[in-house]
């Protein structure tokens, strides 16, 4: 099989360490593995990003030698693709709208219980439309609740998509697409075999391997790697003000980022040039010394 691996960062601000934690262990994955590394551009909410956000994202990746194959593919250009797959859904008897509120949500426990499947909103008012996870109709009344997966580093991972999840928002009521369409139907275009990611994300993850399920697709493989923890024990993020990156400190930056990786980057690696960082982490690359491992504090 062809490994086709991508990174698809948001342009809600610069990267950051944590970001490059997650671009580099994707990258390596990819390269070791004489794979291709597709870059997607994660544009589909502009309230939330940050204008030359995209620009210095793609120049801060090439400045450390994190070369991608192919075009980039925006996100934003893609809308065309997911209102024909929503289409196709509906038509399936898949999705549903809903305008139910977050304190709705909150007031049953956080997880969407579902009550727009039963109680249909009339039609007025902002409406989401929600992708039902379970108790699917046909041909896929055979589904269970429980999602079961291996992930190629935190190992066996299971999920009941009624009891810990519920049926996910497809697009919000402000009539954007979400995330969790639009990063299946964009896997499922570019044949993404291999998806490396931070652990953050494996909580979304059993419910996205039901959605590739619901297009008839074979969802990639999954590895999450240890999310970057700052001092007070955050996670490194945009939302939490992390520190951009440095572009005049690369081999710093790579050095560390190989590090936490726990990669065992020698000391006097930190002082090539990124190219030659990167050739010895291509061929050096060790999954397992990150099994286990969800989160860990910045060196």
């Amino acid at each position: 099989m062809t490994y086709i691996g991508r990174f698809a960062p948001s342009p809600s601000g610069p990267l950051h360490f944590g970001s490059l934690v997650s671009a580099l262990a994707s990258y390596l994955d990819a390269r070791h593995h004489h794979g291709r590394w597709l870059l997607r551009m994660d544009d589909i909410d502009p309230p939330r990003e940050l204008p030359g956000a995209a620009d210095d994202i793609l120049r801060t990746l090439e400045q450390h030698g994190l070369e991608w194959d192919g075009d980039v593919l925006w996100q934003s250009t893609r809308a065309d693709a997911y209102r024909g797959a929503l289409a196709e859904l509906q038509q399936a008897g898949l999705v549903y709208p809903c305008n139910c509120t977050r304190r709705d949500i909150s007031a049953s426990g956080g997880i969407y219980n579902g009550h727009c499947r039963t109680h249909p909103p009339d039609t007025t008012g902002l409406q989401a439309l929600r992708l039902k996870l379970y108790l699917l109709p046909a041909p896929f009344t055979q589904l269970a609740d429980m999602v079961q997966f291996d992930d190629l580093l935190q190992g066996p991972q299971s999920q009941n998509l009624a009891q810990d999840v519920g049926d996910a928002v497809v697009m919000r009521k402000d009539g954007l697409f979400a995330y969790q369409l639009a990063v299946v139907i964009d896997d499922i275009a570019q044949g993404i075999t291999h998806v490396i990611r931070g652990a953050d994300l494996l909580p979304v993850t059993a419910r996205q391997h039901r959605f590739f399920t619901l297009r008839n697709a074979t969802a990639p493989v999954y590895g999450h790697v240890p999310v970057a923890l700052g001092a007070n024990g955050r996670k490194l993020s945009k939302q939490n003000h992390a520190t951009a990156l440095d572009n005049h400190q690369i081999r710093e930056n790579l050095w560390q980022a190989l590090a936490f990786l726990r990669q065992n980057p020698p000391e006097a690696l930190g002082r090539e040039s990124p190219a030659t960082i990167l050739a010895w982490a291509c061929s050096h690359w060790q999954r397992s010394a990150l099994a286990g491992i969800a989160a860990q504090h910045t060196p």
